[in-house]
């Protein structure tokens, strides 16, 4: 089971997030006040250089703008470029035209919003353009998808990794805690699963507790998907 937390803000808590055990570590990749812990390029290229060979490197964008967001990626150079936007403001489209552009050995992650049956019909036009497809919550008052700390209908996550698979990974998010990660796990059977808000210190938007990462970790670990 791939783990991967959000948000690193600093060399050592990403090196920490590794030595806890997680395989991707996340983090907010340009400055444009839009969400918690965001960085300059410059930061999040420490992270990726400090990541290289440990673990991967996920840098989220809030940016809609192709050019703006190639751009992002040649500074930074992630493994993973997170397209945290909403699907209609960068579409199935704007994905394949960005996915030609990109280098290659870097996978593209789009966050789609799980509310009801027509999200199966969205994850499946994106992972025809997408190497893997984060379902998030989104909720209103919140840009983009994700980061809400809110949990969706795990069912409809398992009926998406099921129809995308062999086109898609998917990666479980929205509102996973220690407490209830096994449990989304064995619901919706992911190839990995994603944590922000819920191991972050307590009221506190950007500052991770480490003690939460590792027991997320340890419990996501633990877990066995069914057969």
């Amino acid at each position: 089971m791939i783990v991967q937390i959000y948000a690193a803000t600093s060399v050592a808590d990403a090196l920490k997030m590794v030595d806890l055990g997680v395989d991707q570590v996340g983090f907010v990749a340009g400055e444009y006040g839009e969400v918690h812990a965001e960085l300059t390029f410059a930061a999040a290229r420490e992270i990726v250089e400090a990541l290289r060979g440990k673990a991967m490197s996920s840098a989220l964008t809030m940016r809609t703008d192709i050019d703006e967001i190639r751009r992002m990626i040649e500074v930074v150079q992630p493994d993973i470029v997170h397209i945290s936007s909403n699907t209609d403001a960068v579409g199935v489209e704007a994905m394949c035209e960005l996915k030609e552009l990109i280098p290659n050995g870097i996978s593209l992650m789009k966050a789609i919003h799980i509310d009801g049956a027509q999200s199966i019909v969205t994850a499946l036009a994106f992972a025809e353009v997408s190497d893997i497809l984060l379902l998030d919550t989104k909720i209103k008052g919140f840009p983009g998808v994700g980061a809400t700390g809110v949990t969706h209908d795990w069912n409809i996550s398992r009926e998406i990794v099921r129809q995308v698979e062999g086109r898609s990974k998917v990666i479980l998010a929205g509102g996973l805690t220690p407490e209830n990660v096994g449990e989304a796990i064995r619901i919706a059977q992911p190839w990995g699963v994603d944590s922000n808000t819920g191991t972050n210190i307590v009221g506190d938007p950007v500052i991770k507790d480490m003690a939460l990462v590792e027991a997320f970790v340890q419990q996501a670990k633990q877990t066995v998907k069914a057969e």
